[in-house]
């Protein structure tokens, strides 16, 4: 799962980043709001975390930009603890939830969770493909009652395939998810990925749609419309 951190406190924006990369996610983290505008409109982000007392440009105004733009991704703004108005201005300009500052690391984690599990329409906090099932919370993934070790990039890779199961999700989609905006990125890296998973949990898990990308089954044997690799 990718998201977009924006807060200017260098010490806060560090100490977040580390926290959820640490429990899965890649992050681009951006430090005003004149790039957050521009990263949260042009980039594809499961969820954005946002400061409202960001420099150069305000994070209520950068949310009324979006919103007014149609961009529809999940945002969770940050808030100081006295501010009230401005908790409601900003859930009246199209935040999905809000968190007020200080607050403990573990909160913003199930809160961005739990954001992008509804905008998934995904109601409980596990995912189940089959026999395959992946705890966000935890970072764990099973197959037949057994843990399954994976990589942190095959971890995310199965994770954002599960959050879209039954959907065809391209090769750059992924790639986009895997990586931050700054990172160097292979085209190949992806199917690499998939063959791996494949191996490590069954080799129908998930199918590969010609010239369009991959998709996340829950049956064990390939659909006879689509090639696998």
């Amino acid at each position: 799962m990718k998201l977009l951190l924006a807060e200017d406190d260098q010490g806060l924006r560090t100490s977040l980043t580390q926290a959820l990369q640490t429990a899965g996610f890649t992050v681009d983290a951006v430090d005003n709001g004149i790039d957050a505008h521009h990263q949260g409109q042009h980039a594809a982000y499961d969820a954005i975390v946002l400061d409202l007392g960001l420099p150069r440009l305000d994070g209520l105004s950068v949310l009324k930009r979006w919103r007014t733009a149609a961009v529809r991704t999940p945002v969770l703004i940050l808030t100081a603890r006295d501010h009230w108005s401005e908790k409601v201005a900003g859930i009246d300009a199209g935040a999905d939830d809000y968190l007020t500052k200080p607050f403990h690391g573990e909160e913003l984690l199930a809160r961005v969770r739990a954001l992008i599990r509804r905008s998934q329409g995904v109601a409980t906090p596990t995912l189940q493909c089959g026999s395959i099932e992946l705890d966000p919370r935890t970072s764990q993934v099973h197959h037949d009652g057994k843990q399954v070790n994976l990589t942190a990039q095959e971890y995310k890779l199965l994770h954002h395939l599960m959050l879209h199961m039954n959907q065809v999700v391209s090769r750059t989609e992924l790639t986009e998810h895997l990586y931050a905006f700054d990172m160097d990125r292979d085209s190949n890296t992806i199917e690499v990925f998939v063959g791996r998973l494949r191996k490590k949990l069954h080799k129908h898990c998930i199918e590969t749609v010609r010239g369009m990308g991959y998709r996340m089954t829950c049956h064990t044997t390939p659909a006879v419309t689509v090639s696998g690799d």
